[in-house]
């Protein structure tokens, strides 16, 4: 434990030292999804399921002035060795993300499940454009984009930071060993996925995994007072009262529909999107506020003291 928590911290620090920065102030709208693990439409493609939410939701942003941060394992490039069956697949999810790029809008991390995306020639040929089979031509479609393993959002006001990462980082099957857990993927584990069986290495459907890593993540929290957003688990949280800022987007292949962080007005919020009936009986895409809005500034930890629950979080 005392050893992946090093390996943890060294790793969020590494990330953090070389992120992205990105400044916003009290009147930048964002919204954080991840873990989408859009795929080839196959029955393993979870997102599937949630396409028509995800695309409902991000038309709401879009119109509403919001920039998209995906969060990492945005497309699942584990079970999926060609991304052009992945686009094909869900053309509509593409189409929207790019109005998000062509209007400066988007914001890319990669994950461990689309870690490719730190090597700019794969980026380049697959995201930047593609080839239109029917019209015989090439169609931009990222072109230019760069994937980044961490964004730091720093407020120009305060000089508040966030830090936002995938949250594999230190997790190391995922994170340093994730060639390997690939392949186990990629050719064992993506047939009993179909059917309902996880991968043991994931930490999805883990509760002790998912603890160690909020802990861990808590830790270097308490240490840089820096407030973390972050995925991976597909666990949402947004804490309590005195607990540290660690905040987790969720995911968009729950069940119950997918979860994401908003930032607005300079408050922050845990929402979900999904199907609900009325008094008649008709579905309809609702959005509901699971936690908050608070002030971003209530967690800035050089300002404020709080009451850490170090024996309960073993930090």
């Amino acid at each position: 434990m005392l050893l992946e928590k090093k390996l943890a911290e060294k790793r969020l620090t590494e990330a953090y030292n070389n992120a992205k920065i990105e400044y916003f102030d009290n009147k930048s709208k964002y919204i954080f999804f991840s873990d989408c693990h859009r795929g080839n439409g196959a029955p393993a493609d979870e997102f599937a399921k949630n396409q028509n939410i995800f695309l409902y939701a991000l038309e709401f942003y879009f119109r509403n002035g919001y920039t998209y941060v995906e969060v990492g394992d945005g497309d699942e490039l584990w079970e999926n060795s060609n991304f052009k069956e992945i686009r094909l697949a869900h053309d509509e999810a593409y189409s929207l993300l790019k109005k998000f790029f062509d209007s400066n809008r988007l914001i890319m991390l990669y994950g461990n499940h689309n870690i490719c995306l730190k090597y700019s020639n794969f980026v380049e040929k697959n995201y930047y454009r593609f080839y239109d089979g029917y019209n015989e031509e090439h169609i931009e479609l990222f072109p230019g984009i760069t994937p980044y393993e961490a964004v730091v959002f720093k407020h120009k006001d305060t000089g508040q930071e966030i830090l936002t990462v995938h949250g594999h980082q230190g997790d190391r099957m995922n994170d340093k060993l994730w060639r390997f857990n690939r392949l186990t993927v990629r050719y064992f584990w993506r047939y009993l996925h179909s059917i309902g069986f996880t991968n043991p290495a994931s930490p999805v459907k883990n509760a002790e995994r998912i603890h160690k890593i909020e802990r861990i993540y808590s830790s270097w929290i308490e240490k840089n007072k820096i407030m973390i957003i972050c995925g991976h688990t597909h666990r949402p949280h947004f804490p309590k009262a005195k607990e540290l800022p660690y905040f987790n987007d969720g995911s968009c292949v729950r069940a119950s529909g997918i979860q994401g962080i908003e930032i607005d007005d300079g408050k922050i919020m845990l929402v979900e999107w999904r199907v609900r009936y009325d008094s008649s009986g008709n579905l309809n895409i609702d959005r509901r506020i699971l936690r908050g809005p608070e002030p971003i500034g209530k967690f800035d930890l050089r300002n404020n003291e709080y009451i850490l629950k170090s024996e309960k979080m073993n930090l």
